[in-house]
């Protein structure tokens, strides 16, 4: 009896396909590219019957008529982001660059942060001030 939760590996002779039982179909033995290559060849074959189709009926059938909606709206992907190609000699230099709000709020928090450091280092904000009251009082 068998031990643990799985099977063991299987047991048993190898067995080797040849060309002839490949090319039969057995789905589980045929290797992908043979698919894939019978795959192109019938999809060339029905492209092939349906030029001639359309070449013997000519201009009377027109153009193919699509099902539902598609044949009457066409939709474009509002999503899709359109390269905006720019050369470099198109560029105006003198146009001001509008920053995003992210950008002027960190670049207005920098001001801020660097006019306090110098009016600290100066001593005129409150904090500094309490600072050097409590040293004068332990001199």
């Amino acid at each position: 009896m068998g031990r643990g939760k799985f099977k063991g590996k299987p047991t048993g002779c190898r067995q080797f396909s040849t060309l002839e039982q490949m090319m039969a179909g057995n789905s589980a033995s045929r290797p992908r590219t043979f698919k894939k290559e019978e795959a192109e060849l019938e999809e060339e074959e029905r492209s092939e019957e349906q030029l001639e189709e359309e070449s013997e009926d000519g201009a009377g059938a027109g153009a193919e008529k699509q099902k539902g909606t598609l044949g009457i709206i066409q939709v474009d992907n509002p999503n899709l982001a359109k390269p905006e190609n720019v050369k470099a000699r198109d560029i105006d230099m003198e146009k001001t660059i509008e920053l995003s709000r992210r950008e002027r709020e960190e670049n207005e928090r920098q001001k801020a942060c660097e006019r306090y450091m110098r009016l600290q280092e100066q001593g005129k904000t409150e904090q500094i001030r309490k600072v050097l009251e409590r040293l004068a009082l332990i001199r």
